[in-house]
């Protein structure tokens, strides 16, 4: 199995993008990870930058498909979140989210923590997403609000879990890796871009798609119709299983 790769990532309506996103290959696999830095904390832009990079340093130090190397990286995450804290007072309280895909060419596995999440598509349909480490995501879980309340709730920028606390990292990581098919579909993406986009859209939109890039443009003209001018920074990295692509590919 093989991949295809496109990444998304803008400013929005902020002055600041403080997203980051990217990925590596190493030992015949592949590590995609996306951050959001928190806003409302200082140094987003800092904290998403130093965690995705040291997510993905790790991985290539020591690549493979489980639990332990998705721990590993996102404990490398968190360490390097507190070590830049320390660096000048602006940054103290820094903070990002991460979600992270591993794949070789049989299998998959992911983690996160926070509320930038990851979708498993199959056969077109969405098999699988992550639930947010959110006020608003434990609200539904508890049975108080629906799931499609958690787009746009008064709280839904309170977070549970995020890196950069010293007390260590939290991730939800996946039971056990899913055997990736010709076909299948991951997507990673930040707050700012599934707020605007449901899951039936994401659907829509990746039928039309013959490359990941198709698949993000629509998405994207998607929430630009929506969005308020101050709206946040968006960011995605969409990845289709073919067993007949020539390489893996990044096309911005």
């Amino acid at each position: 199995m093989l991949y295809v790769t496109d990444m998304l990532t803008a400013a929005g309506g902020r002055a600041v993008n403080e997203d980051r996103c990217n990925f590596v290959s190493a030992g015949g696999a592949v590590l995609w990870a996306l951050a959001d830095g928190l806003g409302g904390q200082g140094g987003g832009e800092v904290a998403s930058q130093v965690a995705a990079d040291a997510a993905l340093t790790s991985f290539q130090a020591a690549p493979g498909v489980s639990r332990e190397v998705l721990s590993a990286g996102l404990e490398a995450a968190n360490q390097a979140v507190c070590a830049a804290q320390e660096t000048e007072p602006r940054l103290a309280g820094m903070r990002t989210t991460a979600v992270a895909l591993a794949a070789d060419g049989v299998k998959a596995l992911w983690a996160h923590v926070g509320d930038s999440r990851l979708y498993h598509f199959r056969e077109g349909r969405v098999v699988f997403q992550t639930r947010d480490h959110s006020v608003p995501q434990s609200l539904a879980d508890a049975g108080e609000i629906s799931p499609r309340q958690i787009r746009f709730h008064e709280d839904r920028g309170r977070l549970l879990r995020s890196l950069g606390t010293a007390d260590g990292v939290r991730p939800v990581i996946a039971d056990e890796p899913v055997q990736v098919l010709p076909g299948d579909a991951f997507l990673l993406a930040s707050d700012g871009l599934w707020e605007y986009v449901t899951e039936r859209e994401m659907e829509a939109e990746l039928a039309k798609a013959a490359h990941p890039r198709e698949w993000l443009r629509g998405m994207e003209a998607r929430l630009l119709r929506r969005a308020a001018a101050d709206h946040d920074n968006y960011s995605a990295i969409a990845i289709f299983a073919a067993e007949d692509a020539k390489e893996s590919t990044h096309e911005s």
